[in-house]
């Protein structure tokens, strides 16, 4: 079986990208998992341009749609560079345990010939580009609509470096987390637990939107949401199912327990925000959805499609507790509930990973012989560390880029709006006569209420 193999290899069981140090010797390649592969790497691209930049920018305000799909667009491209120039050296030239070297900058010593398991590297360096391009841009959908272009582009840059790369190294490119058997296939704590506790750290040191719980905020457009959202369950299905490396029926169960994943978190969340604000949104089927999909990131591989569908369900309501109890609570205006979905979601994700992952409940068991409770100690623990790490490298990149660049828009540019300050246009137009060719259109969606709630948290 395709993971006893990965076991036997590895030495470890926590398995996905770092599986290119687990190959046999003298691999062939083989057609069908390139083929395989390279169709997932081309859908997860899809899932981040246009579909993260569409869920992003249809829950922005009318008046700043084009910057946030420009932040997410330019932060892609600027990484992509980033990985070929030093990212993808440091992640998997040489087993340090927190970073590689830099014998393959640039691709250096890569050739058509190259192979990573039955890959090509070159398809190996561009699949795991992919994750690399869409954890940092993450984190906009926490501070948007209020943060200098110049400055996002710096924190990126130097968030990958000081971050991505490091943590993508020790948990799946040779360092000390791959050799350590946490329950982790797809990037739980690599991508969305990272990820969300960036957001966290973001919104609490550059602080809320002005007017932020005075002025409507909701998303100007939710069928720009619903499309980017929709593409985001699709790309997921490929994030998660090529991480097999392999076209087989294990690939094929990791698509399935995905999908299961995202339709209970949607269903998990409508009944919860039904049960508590007696009417289903559409902005929660979706946000339900993601949950989901952000807690079988880690499970994937190692429960069964029962178990799958209950990390969905049970994930969901935790977030929507974390968006509508916790962040009023405590008063930080994580734009679009990044910490909430991403790093909630992933705490829980990883915990029931465990759970499921028993075989009296479905799942494929532990590694080196280990219990329940037995797993259950290194996975909090590699959480705590991810944690820990993505609190303090977010701390320094911003502290960074704050003494380089500055962080924040002017007020009057923030309330003018982005796309006219920053970039010199507008998303939407009435016509280029009747308000001078500058008017902002603003959408009926601007006064939704059960989304102006959700994201505002206006009293009432």
């Amino acid at each position: 079986m395709y993971l006893k193999k990965m076991i036997r290899l590895a030495g470890a069981f926590a398995a996905l990208p770092g599986l290119a140090l687990a190959q046999e010797a003298e691999p062939a390649l083989s057609a069908g998992d390139t083929a395989f592969v390279a169709t997932c790497a081309l859908i997860v691209m899809l899932m981040m341009l246009p579909g993260l930049g569409l869920f992003y920018a249809g829950m922005a305000r009318s008046k700043n749609v084009l910057s946030v799909l420009t932040q997410i667009f330019a932060s892609i491209a600027l990484i992509c560079i980033l990985w070929i120039a030093y990212g993808y050296s440091l992640f998997i030239d040489g087993t340090g345990p927190v970073l590689g070297g830099l014998g393959k900058v640039f691709l250096a010593g890569v050739t058509q010939d190259s192979l990573t398991g039955t890959l090509p590297e070159y398809l190996y360096v561009l699949f795991m580009m992919m994750f690399a391009a869409i954890t940092p841009p993450l984190i906009i959908g926490a501070f948007a609509e209020r943060v200098k272009f110049s400055a996002v582009l710096v924190f990126m840059a130097v968030w990958f470096t000081i971050n991505y790369v490091p943590m993508a190294h020790m948990a799946w490119g040779g360092g000390w987390v791959f050799h350590v058997g946490v329950l982790d296939f797809a990037g739980g704590n690599v991508v969305h637990l990272n990820a969300g506790m960036a957001a966290l750290v973001c919104a609490l040191v550059i602080g809320p939107r002005r007017g932020w719980r005075t002025t409507m905020m909701a998303p100007h457009n939710m069928t720009m949401t619903y499309s980017g959202g929709a593409m985001l369950w699709v790309g997921w299905l490929a994030f998660c199912g090529g991480c097999a490396l392999a076209a087989n029926g294990f690939s094929a169960l990791i698509m399935l327990n995905t999908m299961l994943g995202g339709a209970a978190g949607a269903l998990g969340w409508m009944v919860t925000e039904w049960i508590h604000r007696k009417r289903p949104s559409t902005f929660g089927v979706l946000s339900g959805a993601i949950a989901g999909l952000v807690a079988i990131t880690p499970a994937c591989g190692f429960v069964g499609p029962a178990g799958a569908i209950l990390v969905g369900l049970l994930t969901a309501p935790v977030c929507v507790f974390a968006v509508e109890v916790m962040k009023p609570k405590f008063g930080y205006d994580d734009s679009f509930d990044v910490f909430g979905v991403h790093g909630v979601g992933a705490v829980v994700g990883g915990i029931l990973t465990v759970i499921f992952a028993a075989p009296v409940l479905g799942g494929t068991g532990f590694p080196e012989g280990r219990t329940m409770m037995g797993q259950m100690g290194p996975q909090l623990a590699i959480m705590a560390f991810s944690i820990l790490v993505s609190v303090v490298t977010t701390y320094i990149a911003l502290k960074i880029t704050a003494a380089l660049v500055g962080l924040r828009v002017e007020e009057e540019d923030e309330y003018t709006g982005l796309d006219t300050t920053t970039h010199g246009e507008t998303g939407y137009r009435l016509s280029d006569g009747a308000f001078g060719g500058n008017a902002v259109m603003t959408a009926p969606g601007e006064v939704a209420p059960v989304m102006a709630t959700r994201l505002n948290k206006v009293p009432g």
